[in-house]
C-alpha cells in the first residue's frame, strides 16, 4: 500500500480516495479533497494559501531543517528480509520519531516566546501611557500633605521651644 501526498496541501492522498489529474506530459498531480482540486485549476499557489504545509514551511512556522527528517527520505534499495535488520529498523523509527516530536515541540514553544515577549512589552507601553485610568493623578498627594503638615508642626513647636 502506498500513500501518496496531495499536491496542494500535502496532505495524504490514501488508495482508492481523492483525485487525480493527469497532463499531458504525464505529470501526475493527486489532491485529498475537492477543495485542493478547485485550488489547483485556479491556478493559486499552494506558498500562499494559508492552511497549507507549503505555506507554514514557507512562513517558517513548521521546522524544515533537521537530521530527523531526512529518514523519512525514500530509499528504492531493495534489501533482503532479515527478521533482525527488520527489528532495529522498526525501533529506530520509534527513536527518530520521539526525537521528531521533541524537536517540534521545542521550536514552537521557542516560536511562541518571541510573541509572549512582544505582547508583554506592548502591555507596559499600555500602561505607561494610560496610567492615569489606572492611578488618579492625586492619589498619593493626600499622604505628602500629611507628611508636610506633620513636618511644619513640628517646626513650629521647635520654633516656640526656642
Amino acid at each position: 500500500m502506498r500513500i501518496e501526498k496531495c499536491y496542494f496541501c500535502s496532505g495524504p492522498v490514501y488508495p482508492g480516495h481523492g483525485m487525480m489529474f493527469v497532463r499531458n506530459d504525464c505529470k501526475v498531480f493527486r489532491f485529498c479533497k475537492s477543495k485542493c482540486h478547485k485550488l489547483f485549476k485556479k491556478k493559486r499557489n499552494p506558498r500562499k494559501t494559508r492552511w497549507t504545509k507549503a505555506f507554514r514551511k514557507s512562513a517558517g512556522k513548521e521546522l524544515t531543517v533537521d537530521n530527523a527528517l531526512e529518514f523519512e527520505k525514500r530509499r528504492n534499495i531493495p534489501v533482503k528480509y532479515q527478521r533482525a535488520l527488520w527489528n532495529k529498523t522498526v525501533e529506530a523509527m520509534r527513536k527518530v520519531e520521539d526525537i521528531k516530536r521533541k524537536r517540534q515541540a521545542r521550536f514552537i514553544i521557542n516560536r511562541l516566546k518571541k510573541g509572549k515577549e512582544l505582547e508583554k512589552e506592548e502591555a507596559i507601553q499600555e500602561v505607561k501611557k494610560n496610567i492615569h485610568l489606572i492611578k488618579a493623578p492625586h492619589a498619593g498627594k493626600a499622604k505628602e500633605l500629611e507628611e508636610k503638615m506633620v513636618q511644619k508642626l513640628q517646626e513650629d513647636v521647635e520654633m516656640d521651644d526656642n
